[in-house]
Parts: C-alpha cells; sequence; structure tokens
C-alpha cells in the first residue's frame, strides 16, 4: 500500500496529477528496486509519501539530519536489515518526502518539466528505502542507472543525461 498526504497546495496547483505520478513511480521503484537489490518480503510493504512544503522539510532535515537547510527528498526507512514483520502484518518501508518549493526551483534551474522532476525524487527516495545509496561512486553510478531504467519505464527522459529541448517546461514561479 502507497498512502500518500499533500498538505502543500502548490502540489496540486503546479501539477493537478502529482499524487497520482507520484504513486505510479512509486510502485515502478519497488518492483524494480526489489529485484535490483534483492531486498525481499514476504508481506504486503507499505510504503508513506508526504508532498510538503520547504518549511516542514526544513524542520524534519534539521531534526534528523542536523542540516539546517530545506531539501529536495528526504527519505526515513523503517526497517533495519534482519527485520521481519510479525506474522500477517505489512513490511513497513518507510517514508518519502518531497519539499515543493525546493523541487520547482530545481525543476526551473534544470529546464525540466514538474512532473518528470517529481518522479524521479519519487524514484530516488524509493531505492533509499531500499537500501541504495550514492556516496560512492561505484554506488552512485549504479544508483543512477537503476532510477534511468525505472524512469524510461514512466516515459521520463534520463534526468543525468538528457535533455529535451523541444519540451519547454514553464516556469514554476513567474
Amino acid at each position: 500500500m502507497i498512502d500518500i498526504a499533500s498538505p502543500c497546495s502548490g502540489w496540486r496547483r503546479v501539477c493537478p496529477d502529482a499524487e497520482r505520478l507520484a504513486r505510479d513511480a512509486a510502485r515502478v521503484a519497488l518492483v524494480d528496486g526489489f529485484a535490483a537489490t534483492g531486498f525481499t518480503s514476504s508481506t504486503r510493504v507499505e510504503l508513506g509519501i508526504t508532498l510538503t512544503d520547504d518549511a516542514q522539510q526544513l524542520q524534519l532535515n534539521r531534526r534528523y539530519r542536523g542540516q539546517n537547510v530545506s531539501t529536495n527528498v528526504l527519505a526515513f526507512r523503517a526497517w533495519e536489515p534482519e527485520t521481519h514483520a510479525p506474522s500477517g502484518a505489512p513490511f513497513l518501508l518507510g517514508d518519502v518526502v518531497l519539499a515543493f518549493e525546493t523541487v520547482a526551483r530545481e525543476a526551473d534551474e534544470q529546464v525540466k518539466p514538474f512532473c518528470n522532476h517529481v518522479r524521479h525524487l519519487i524514484v530516488h527516495g524509493v531505492l533509499h528505502l531500499l537500501g541504495c545509496d550514492h556516496r560512492r561512486e561505484a554506488d552512485a553510478v549504479t544508483m543512477e542507472r537503476l532510477e534511468t531504467s525505472i524512469l524510461a519505464k514512466l516515459g521520463v527522459p534520463d534526468p543525468y543525461h538528457d535533455i529535451n529541448l523541444s519540451i519547454e517546461p514553464e516556469p514554476v514561479f513567474t
């Protein structure tokens, strides 16, 4: 089950389908991420996604990471290796939280359609929940390849290399 909360109205204003796109991106990321990482669960998986604003993201980043700045995506894993859900209970994977203003600013700066950037960050966050990381160069390359493969299935160009000049996204901030 994928539970989505969207307390920030900016998401619906700029990308009316943000919740559906986030859910679809998370589903594909879960399937492909499970296959790529070898992560298994014998029960259903629960994942939370919150589409919030920079103010709330700043509070979360300060509290849990000691960073006094907002960030585009945070992933809060709810499990540790060797953790198993009680019999019949869902496996709580964790939460992915996106900050509207930061995501919008990045999309504008990187000349990417806002909704594509949202899908990329959802995929990125879900892969973190599954244990993927990008601290080391080799891990970053592996994670980027997995992200681009998943995004291709969603019809999203490679966010690391593709620049589709035929698509001119409208600026989010005017």
